[in-house]
């Protein structure tokens, strides 16, 4: 099993360069951004499929959604509960 490190104060983070970021959200585990662009990353805690991408693995680096780049899905808002993260395109 991957181990998490979660934080209970802010934390700077690496996010490629040319990223803006528009909204953020919190769930108790994990963390969802949209970018400007419209494109979601996630990271944090992952067993119930809440970063959304498509397995139960835990991540402490932001990653890209790829089914909604491959969709052609643009994302305008994110809200993140305590084990899901609710998306609207």
């Amino acid at each position: 099993a991957a181990f998490i490190s979660i934080q209970a104060f802010p934390a700077l983070l690496d996010l490629p360069q040319d990223l803006e970021v528009s909204t953020v959200s919190c769930g108790s585990r994990h963390t969802a951004v949209v970018t400007r662009g419209g494109e979601l990353y996630t990271w944090g805690w992952g067993k119930y499929g809440q970063l959304g991408h498509g397995n139960n693995i835990s991540s402490d680096q932001a990653r890209r959604v790829e089914h909604l780049v491959a969709e052609r899905l643009q994302v305008e808002e994110v809200v993140c509960g305590p084990w899901t993260t609710y998306v609207r395109v």
